[in-house]
């Protein structure tokens, strides 16, 4: 098993466009309907939407490979790029997403110390990230990992209102 993480550039968009829609769609499709997950899918991972983000100098993609193979990537955010406003010592994972087949096998701690390691490198003393409430796999593996729930905020699937939960690490 060889793992291996690498910066995402703007010449990855389209292979950044094809991991986001099948990593969303895997993780969500079942609970949302299919308008709404289209209509998420198009605003959120449309090409110029990425290569926007991808040109932000205040976000960094990161792809993860096994064996050789993308399998999932890490979004994080800083300064006025985060989602919610946090403030200068905060960094903000707003993306962590494996490929369903892949998951449980550690890829998503691999991608969380990296973040870490970002956030550590950029002397932040916490990080943190919104996750649906629903998504209970990811709330017990974010507890694992030493988050803990801090608040909420709305986050919008389509036209359906939907609430994520915000969880918060503080960083020693």
């Amino acid at each position: 098993m060889t793992l291996m993480i690498k910066k995402c550039i703007l010449e990855d968009s389209r292979k950044l466009q094809e991991i986001s829609y099948q990593t969303f769609n895997e993780t969500f499709k079942d609970q949302n309907s299919l308008e709404n997950m289209n209509a998420y899918l198009e605003r959120a991972f449309n090409l110029k939407q990425l290569e926007k983000e991808l040109s932000n100098i205040s976000s960094k993609f990161f792809f993860v490979y096994f064996n050789n193979e993308v399998v999932g990537y890490l979004k994080v955010n800083t300064n006025d790029a985060q989602s919610e406003e946090m403030g200068d010592e905060s960094l903000e994972i707003e993306r962590i997403y494996i490929k369903n087949k892949f998951q449980k096998h550690g890829l998503g701690k691999y991608l969380l110390n990296k973040a870490m390691e970002i956030a550590l490198e950029r002397n932040k003393k916490k990080i943190w990230l919104g996750v649906w409430e629903k998504n209970k796999n990811a709330i017990a593996f974010y507890k694992k990992m030493g988050f803990v729930q801090t608040g909420a905020h709305s986050f919008y699937m389509g036209d359906e209102e939907q609430t994520d939960l915000i969880m918060i690490k503080t960083l020693k």
